[in-house]
């Protein structure tokens, strides 16, 4: 039987859960249908998730059809939670993207399929709650066209709407082969010459649905089951089976990571190709990191993965987990044994790159442990959160002993705090979430320290120039001296430290993309007395070089100078027309820029940007102003200079090199003279 593994993506309170509920009781999984409200749904596990009736992490459950098993993938619809769908796609073979009939297409939607498109992932259109007083067929199939954008075949229509009858007759409609003859010129051939068979339109609708040129929708309900048959069907016939070849090298991505009761870290991995076998002796890492640090510099050694021995496996089969020795390619499988896997991953020979599908956060907040919470218990909890979420980069500074975290919004704070109290026994709160700027070169500096001279305490003489390189550009360090005149390790040292540095620029915050040039080096080599050892205090280490480059670097960026960017959402709102006036004086002043314009029968469309930190702000104001008829869309663009009020600093994590005499107490022990 071939696999399947199926993501469920919507907007929040689509009926994704229930949804899933619906297909595990029509496949004889499940005897009685779970409720969100009542928090029973199957994959729903977390106890906030069922209190709040949202998904907030990816569950997986198995399923079988008549031809098919499917693993499916119930993922969060809320947008803060937006990182956890980000790593669920790469591992897709086919998505059901579920649309409301009384809400209609949502800007959660809009984001959805744009990326679903993007990777080609083949996608069935669900739109789920016709039985729901309020709900629309026509009005939402021409929502759908006009803001998805994408073609649509509708594989049906609904009856009875808004009814407990509400039921779906299938049924290809006329339009189906216009939209399907667009992309097959044998067929539209065929059409003007009326010999379309039902047999032949069937087969172009499956080849064009598996390459993601069409997608197929499907009305019905997930509280009555209305529909849902047609849907299995869409399922088996419509989307492409998982494939991969077991008998090839091991290659696998891990998409989540978990801790088990016992604090054992647990691998959720899709294979592509080969196999993973219980007691296997496997290479695991990111493929990226390690082309990365082999790239680096001029030469030298490549980065090495590390390895982990295999210690237990399971699947997913008929709504429960099954041990097993073995899973090969195309299943989606837990792993134990891993201790240092990380989420994005590759098991064996790397294979698709992951990457962000989505932009990572642009938000952060400082965490506030109670009087009576565990300072140490609440960093290791936090870690270990951000093993399982890697955007939520925790940040800790040692000097004010405060933690900080990345979010995409509010709701995901509660979601940390709810977690640290319930998992962890920890109470926080948190300060005001404010926006993650970057820092760029205004211009061009050097500097550079001599080994023994002018009141350098290292034994190292290191000289950087920075000059600013294009946004998206990255950090390149480049060398104008000769790789053989000091040990290479020295120069890996250098460069670790200059990109560890550049964390944090003169306003603490992340300088990403700029270009280093190495202009001097030098060292003392090992010195030795007369029938003795090697005299460590006479001779250099990499100890040496790695405290004295942030001093250099330092005061390269202050003489090169560096400015704030904040980042930029841009933003689709759609409104009355009439409550044009009152919004754009609001958005003036949050910072927005309005862009173009136009208007859509009473409805009035507005695009521009604006700072992300104040995204939230115009989210609470939109509803007011716009008699609840508003809709805002917006997503991270890009970052852009500071211009309104004070310049945001950031508080340091580090030594603060930018104080010569603070910093070399704290690294070296000394001032130096």
């Amino acid at each position: 039987m071939h696999l399947l593994n199926l993501g469920i993506l919507a907007h929040v309170d689509a009926g994704k859960t229930s949804l899933t509920e619906r297909l595990l009781h029509t496949a004889g999984v499940i005897d009685e249908i779970g409720s969100v409200d009542a928090g029973s749904t199957r994959t729903d596990s977390l106890d906030l998730e069922r209190r709040r009736g949202i998904t907030i992490k990816s569950a997986v459950v198995s399923f079988p059809l008549d031809s098919v098993t499917v693993n499916l993938i119930d993922t969060p619809g809320h947008p803060d939670f937006i990182a956890e769908v980000e790593r669920v796609l790469g591992v897709l073979d086919g998505a059901v993207l579920v649309v409301s009939a009384v809400e209609g297409v949502q800007a959660q939607t809009r984001v959805l399929m744009r990326t679903l498109r993007r990777l080609r992932i083949p996608t069935l259109v669900f739109v789920n709650k016709i039985d729901r007083r309020g709900a629309r067929h026509e009005a939402v199939l021409a929502q759908l066209a006009r803001r998805l954008d994408v073609p649509l075949v509708p594989m049906g229509r609904p009856l009875a709407l808004g009814t407990r009858a509400a039921r779906f007759e299938p049924g290809l409609g006329p339009a189906a082969v216009d939209v399907l003859a667009d992309h097959d010129d044998a067929l539209l051939a065929a059409h003007l010459y009326g010999e379309v068979t039902g047999g032949r339109l069937r087969a172009a609708l499956a080849d064009q649905t598996r390459r993601s040129l069409v997608h197929p929708v499907y009305f019905g309900s997930a509280a009555t089951g209305a529909g849902i048959p047609d849907l299995v069907t869409g399922l088996e016939r419509l989307l492409p089976a998982a494939d991969g070849d077991s008998a090839g090298p091991l290659s696998a991505s891990v998409f989540k990571v978990e801790r088990g009761p016992a604090g054992e870290k647990i691998a959720y991995a899709r294979v592509f190709s080969g196999a993973l076998r219980v007691r296997d002796r496997i290479p695991f890492g990111s493929a990226a990191r390690k082309e990365e640090t082999a790239d680096r510099g001029s030469g030298g050694a490549g980065g090495t993965r590390p390895e982990g021995r295999i210690t237990a496996l399971s699947v997913a089969e008929r709504g429960t987990e099954v041990r097993q020795q073995r899973a090969g390619a195309g299943h989606i499988v837990k792993v134990w044994g891993l201790g240092g896997v990380r989420v994005g991953d590759a098991l064996g020979v790397p294979g698709r790159a992951w990457e962000h599908h989505f932009a990572p956060p642009t938000l952060e907040t400082v965490v506030v442990p109670a009087p009576a919470t565990d300072r140490r218990a609440l960093h290791v909890a936090l870690t270990q959160l951000a093993e399982q979420d890697p955007l939520i980069d925790v940040r800790h500074d040692e000097v004010r002993q405060e933690t900080s975290v990345s979010l995409y919004g509010e709701v995901q704070k509660e979601v940390v705090q709810a977690t640290l109290a319930d998992a962890y026994g920890l109470d926080v709160t948190f300060r005001e979430t404010t926006p993650i700027c970057v820092e760029r070169l205004t211009g061009t500096g050097a500097a550079a320290e001599f080994d023994k001279k002018d009141g350098n305490p290292f034994l190292a003489t290191v000289g950087l120039r920075v000059e600013p390189a294009p946004a998206g550009a990255g950090v390149g360090f480049r060398l104008e001296v000769e790789l053989g005149s000091m040990p290479y390790a020295f120069f890996k040292a250098v460069e670790d430290t200059v990109r560890e540095t550049l964390g944090q620029g003169l306003h603490g915050w992340r300088i990403p993309d700029c270009t280093v040039t190495m202009t001097h080096s030098g060292y003392s080599p090992r010195q030795s007395h007369a029938h003795q050892g090697f005299d460590k205090s006479m001779s250099s280490t990499g100890r040496d070089f790695r405290g004295l480059t942030p001093l250099v670097l330092a005061e390269a960026l202050r003489r090169a100078g560096t400015r704030v960017h904040e980042p930029m959402h841009r933003f689709v709102l759609e409104a009355p027309a009439d409550t044009l006036g009152a919004l754009l004086p609001v958005l003036t002043r949050l910072g927005a820029v309005p862009g173009r314009t136009g208007t859509r029968g009473v409805f009035c469309r507005l695009e521009g940007v604006v700072p992300a930190g104040r995204v939230h702000r115009l989210e609470q104001l939109l509803p007011g102003l716009t008699r609840g008829e508003g809709e805002l869309e917006s997503a991270f663009d890009h970052y852009a200079p500071v211009t309104q009020g004070t310049v945001p600093e950031r508080p340091r994590t580090d030594h603060n090199p930018l104080s010569r005499k603070e910093y070399l107490l704290n690294v070296a022990g000394r001032t130096g003279g």
